[in-house]
Formats: structure tokens, sequence, C-alpha cells
């Protein structure tokens, strides 16, 4: 009989795809905090004293996660009784860029003047507090505040592409509640 080997997805590589997803279970109290257990096992705070929040979930997701580096299965039971599962993927990995050769005459020499980012804020209302919020194109992510607010800074160096083709909208998207912002930049 001849059997093709499984298919993988293209950001999988095999020494970092886990036969079995660790299973976290995040249990939100009445009072806010997070009960967190790893398959089964407590998953306490970093310090002492302190309790994992709806303010900190973003925080509890990268450390879980080895900062998204590895794959976990999530689900949160909230104080109401309502359930959310999700798959928290690892990211790709990128090899880092080859350095730069200059042209003769340069070498070693810096520009006398630094690049200052040029920032856009670019604020949403309406997600859930703590709620880990995507900045599409996917430039980065951002928690929600304590009161479901969400906010940003972007880097219009970052955005060059967008703002030169002419599309120049973000989008603010929440991941546990699906809350959709669209903004067009300036």
């Amino acid at each position: 009989m001849n059997r093709k080997p499984p298919r993988r997805a293209p950001w999988q590589e095999p020494e970092q795809t886990p036969l079995v997803l660790p299973h976290v279970v995040i249990t939100v109290t009445e009072a806010g905090t997070l009960d967190v257990t790893v398959d089964g096992a407590p998953y306490p705070p970093p310090h002492e004293g302190l309790d994992w929040a709806r303010s900190t979930f973003g925080a509890l997701l990268d450390a879980i996660t080895a900062d998204r580096t590895i794959a976990v299965r999530v689900e949160v039971h909230e104080s109401d009784g309502s359930v959310f599962t999700d798959i928290i993927r690892a990211r790709r990995r990128t090899t880092p860029p080859l350095p730069k050769t200059e042209p003769d005459g340069q070498r070693g020499k810096r520009s006398k003047k630094a690049r200052e980012p040029q920032l856009i804020e670019v604020t949403a209302d309406g997600f859930v507090p703590g709620e880990d919020v995507a900045i599409a194109t996917i430039v980065s992510h951002t928690d929600a505040s304590g009161t479901g607010a969400a906010q940003t800074l972007l880097d219009k160096g970052q955005l060059a592409s967008v703002l030169r083709d002419g599309t120049g909208e973000v989008v603010l998207f929440g991941r546990v509640s699906g809350t959709t912002h669209v903004r067009r930049l300036p």
C-alpha cells in the first residue's frame, strides 16, 4: 500500500509542531480574576501576591505560549457560564535579514539624523476588557483596557506601502468578542 506523508500547513515545521496541543483552561471569577491551568496543572502568575486578571490576558497568553512560539488550545470559561475556545498558533519563524552592504566610502559612517517614527493613533470601543485585539494588516496586537477600549500607535514607516497604494485603512479586531472596527488613515 502506497501512503503519502501527512500534509502540513506551510507555517508548521516538524520540530515545532507538537503531537498534542497543550490545553489551557482559563476560568474567569466574579471578581474578574483568572484561574489558569495548563494540561490540568495550575499556572500561577509570575509574581506572588498578584492574580491573573482580564487586563493581563495578553501577557498571560504570551507567557503560556512562550511569546507565541508554541501553539496551544485555549478554553475561556466566563463567570456567566459562556465558554470560548480557540487555538493560538505559533508565529512563523523568520530569518534575520542579511546585513546591508555599504557603498565604498560609506563603511562605518552613520547618518547624522536618525529617522523619527511618525505615529498615528487609532482608537475604538466595544471590546471585551483585557481581550487580545488584532491590528490589521496584522502589524501588531494590543490589549483592551479595563473599560473595553483599545488603542494602538502605528509607525507610518511600517505602513508606507499601504499609504502608497492608496488603501489607507486599518482594522482593529477583537479575538474574543469578534468586535471589528475599520478606520481610514489620515
